[in-house]
């Protein structure tokens, strides 16, 4: 393991049927290619010594005889490799023939799973040859001289990791056994299957897969059996898929004749995370205990912390924003209808047919203006209803007036402007401050008075005042206290910057008003600003936000990963450094980290009052839920490790 990804793989092998000794030299083949790629864990098909299909062969005594010897040849021919294997192999015991996986390490056989479940229906009939253990079943069993602990409750430890067995049909069951098998404490379960294919059937799988991943918070592999097999009545694809609390990692090309796998590696830290997490979990678990596991503790390649190793993961620069279109046009239409059911819900509690809005051509508050207009199109209630007041100073643009002019004028909202230049230059009289002097007041005073103003007109027509800053801004603290920080209800208090973006944008693609799309595409290409300082000579913008507290991309991705799974700062830079390799080299993202967790936690008293909000996804600053941290608690632990990377 490297920074607590443990690699895994799903291995199919070109079986011939009834032959384990040219089986066991694929295994072999296959595992030592594995094994050079830095697996840990390395999963086989069902009986994939014998191949699946051997029908009654499978109560023949030379078939067993090869099998055994087979299982010898690759326990001896693995005996250097750091994965531990896992094959699946006929195993008689005290006359009963038992369908199971088998695990090899430091050449040794060190234990033997038997499947629980056997189909009998439909093409399968499994029943035929082999027997479900029973409490009745021995719990030990002699391979190639040895005596091995056999069972379902027979669990392999691999560098801390507890792996859980289980096979086919067992996935299937109402109760699989990866079910007990996780809450008995396995990270990974790995299946090894001979599944043949038909129409639907894979799709169908995969979502089985997605799911058991999902309820169980564990890694899952699976390797189904291929080509090779007979095909007398049924066609095997050769299946290898692995995937990761609810999410895929990784699957293969299936109907191949020759050597297939899937390779990746499952995030440790993050299953235990989420485990001690969400205590439904923890609490299951103790109602459903089912006794003590026996657990098989093999050393393997050991966990390290090497920034260097690549990682066989796809780690998503913007988790965000979902990847591809399809996905981004679904997630957008949820995100918007929560916001709106959540805007209105608050109007028809309080009453409010008047919204306030501050709008400045930029992002957040375009995308509130968005919300409210289509929230008061659901209500049956005029746009006019909603007074968005642009209040340009001492830095707004010519750019941003005008997007933010044009952009309330074509909503059909009631529009109304006001400068706030001379009240600031009256409040800088007031308290003795020097106007030239463009320093934190001078940037606050005008974010105040803003707040002040809308406060303000939401009393004068009855209304209230809706709040315009992100989960971003919220996180690092890039908001005046008391200033725009402040409103009746933050629409986009959970909406992280990069994905308010591809929320302009998608309503940029969605309009019907050409107009409409080239203010909101010149809004998504403006420089994020809060243009408090003037503009330089040729009007453009100044003050760039991302030039002071960093790119947005890089923190909204130290943001998820640092809420959504505690991650420590230093798998954060690793992951990071192949996510944005490409765009910024190590110090630049080790600079920005250092900043994020220094304003991270000297700005939570920002957070600790914000106001109501709806969440929208699963990682959320609200001090009333998901976020709950003292304004006081130290970050030196965090910083230190930065400093050490």
């Amino acid at each position: 393991m490297n920074f607590d990804f443990l690699r895994v793989a799903a291995g199919v092998v070109p079986v011939t049927v009834a032959n384990p000794e040219a089986n066991a030299g694929a295994i072999i083949n296959m595992a030592r290619e594995l094994d050079a790629k830095g697996v840990s864990v390395a999963v086989f098909p069902e009986l994939s010594v014998t191949a699946y299909t051997c029908g009654d062969l499978f109560h023949n005594r030379t078939l067993l005889a090869a099998t055994e010897t087979a299982l010898e040849r690759i326990a001896a021919e693995t005996a250097t490799f750091g994965c531990m294997i896992v094959v699946g192999s006929p195993v008689v015991v005290d006359n009963q023939a038992y369908n199971c996986a088998v695990i090899i390490h430091g050449g040794r056989i060190r234990g033997i799973v038997p499947k629980t479940y056997l189909p009998d229906y439909d093409e399968f009939y499994e029943k035929r040859w082999w027997s479900s253990p029973t409490a009745a079943t021995p719990r030990t069993v002699t391979v190639v001289g040895e005596e091995v602990p056999f069972g379902t409750d027979v669990m392999p430890e691999i560098d801390g990791v507890k792996i859980g067995i289980e096979l086919c049909e067992d996935l299937w069951a109402p109760l699989p056994p990866s079910t007990h098998l996780a809450l008995s404490g396995a990270e990974v379960i790995v299946n090894l299957s001979a599944s043949n294919d038909n129409v639907g059937k894979y799709d169908y799988l995969l979502n089985l897969i997605r799911q058991q991943s999902a309820r169980l918070i564990a890694g899952y592999v699976y390797a189904g059996a291929g080509y090779g097999e007979s095909t007398t009545d049924v066609v095997f694809d050769g299946k290898a898929i692995i995937a990761e609390n609810g999410s895929l990692l990784s699957r293969n090309d299936r109907w191949g004749r020759g050597f297939q796998s899937a390779v990746a590696d499952i995030d440790i830290e993050a299953i235990r995370r989420d485990r001690m997490h969400k205590k439904t979990f923890f609490d299951c678990a103790s109602r459903e205990h089912k006794g003590e596991m026996r657990v098989i503790r093999l050393t393997g390649r050991g966990n390290t912390c090497d920034p260097d190793v690549e990682t066989l993961r796809d780690i998503v620069a913007m988790p965000f924003v979902p990847a591809n279109d399809s996905h981004l046009d679904e997630r957008c239409t949820e995100i918007i209808n929560i916001q709106m059911l959540g805007l209105a819900k608050r109007l028809e509690v309080t009453g409010c047919k008047s919204l306030v809005i501050g709008v400045s051509g930029g992002l957040d508050s375009t995308l509130a203006l968005l919300v409210a207009a289509g929230t008061f199109d659901m209500l049956g209630l005029p746009r006019t209803g909603i007074v968005a007041v642009t209040m340009p100073g001492f830095g707004t643009t010519e750019r941003t007036h005008s997007n933010a002019s044009d952009l309330m004028e074509q909503l059909g909202v009631t529009v109304r402007e006001i400068s706030i230049v001379p009240a600031v230059k009256q409040h800088f009289s007031d308290i003795g401050h020097d106007p030239e002097k463009h320093d934190i007041t001078y940037e606050n005073a005008q974010a105040r008075q803003r707040t002040y103003l809308l406060m303000d007109i939401a009393n004068q027509v009855n209304g209230m005042v809706l709040g315009t800053g992100d989960l971003s801004e919220l996180a690092l603290g890039w908001a005046t206290y008391n200033g725009d920080q402040m409103s009746m209800y933050g629409i986009n208090a959970s909406i992280p910057k990069t994905l308010i973006r591809s929320l302009v944008l998608w309503f940029a693609r969605r309009t019907d008003n050409p107009d409409e799309q080239r203010t909101l595409q010149d809004i998504a290409d403006t420089p994020i600003s809060p243009e408090l300082i003037p503009a330089n000579s040729d009007g453009t913008i100044k003050q760039k936000t991302e030039d002071a507290v960093g790119p947005y991309e890089l923190h909204d991705f130290f943001l998820y990963h640092t809420l959504r799974y505690g991650r420590r700062p230093s798998k954060i830079f690793y992951m990071a450094r192949k996510a944005f390799g490409d765009r910024y080299d190590s110090d630049t993202i080790r600079h920005w980290l250092r900043i994020f967790f220094r304003r991270f936690f000297t700005q939570q008293f920002k957070r600790s009052c914000m106001p109501d909000g709806p969440k929208v996804g699963s990682v959320c600053l609200s001090p009333r839920g998901d976020w709950r941290m003292p304004s006081d608690a130290s970050s030196a632990a965090w910083l230190r490790e930065v400093d050490e990377l």
